[in-house]
């Protein structure tokens, strides 16, 4: 039986601008905050095209920080469904401490989602702006592509490309087609 392939998407830093509070980077915590990277829908309809499922994997432990009501993060994920062809949202919301095995870098939400929607993983590509999303990619037998700079690499892997938006990311994967489907 052949399995489907997809586009695994790290939420913030990728398909949405961070906020800049206090000379820090942080999620969004409330619709007004939530503004698209230039290039994230077309990206996202190019890569439906080419026969991908789209599944956002997100930590956000801010919600058990106190700091965002999980009603928040529910209506800006609801708005990413409604303007972006996604066609599921994993969510952690563990803080480092917890030691779940669904916080990136652990592989736990790509795995969760390869069972649910039958991926094969060896196809499919996880795209984010942490080294972290990149050692969840490698750690599930997925392709990896590093929007940005990313943060300190430490110990963690190197991504196989690296891009400065999802939007170029679709492009390297649009090339790979041909790779992919032998």
């Amino acid at each position: 039986m052949k399995k489907n392939k997809a586009i695994f998407l790290d939420r913030d830093g990728v398909i949405n601008k961070l906020v800049l509070k206090n000379g820090k980077a942080r999620a969004p915590y409330s619709i007004e905050d939530l503004e698209l990277f230039p290039g994230v829908i077309e990206a996202c309809q190019q890569l439906k095209n080419l026969n991908y499922f789209i599944i956002v994997v997100t930590n956000q432990p801010d919600m058990v920080r106190g700091l965002v009501t999980r009603e928040s993060i529910d209506i800006i994920n609801a708005k990413i469904l409604e303007c972006l062809l996604i066609d599921d949202i994993q969510i952690c919301f563990h803080d480092n401490e917890d030691k779940c095995l669904c916080r990136k870098p652990k592989p736990g939400m790509l795995l969760e989602a390869a069972l649910k929607w039958e991926i094969d993983l060896e196809k499919s590509f996880m795209i984010g702006d942490r080294y972290g999303d990149i050692a969840a990619g490698v750690s599930s037998g997925c392709r990896t592509i590093l929007v940005g700079e990313g943060d300190i690499q430490g110990h963690f892997p190197t991504p196989n490309y690296q891009v400065t938006s999802l939007l170029e990311a679709s492009f390297i994967i649009e090339s790979l087609q041909d790779d992919l489907n032998t």
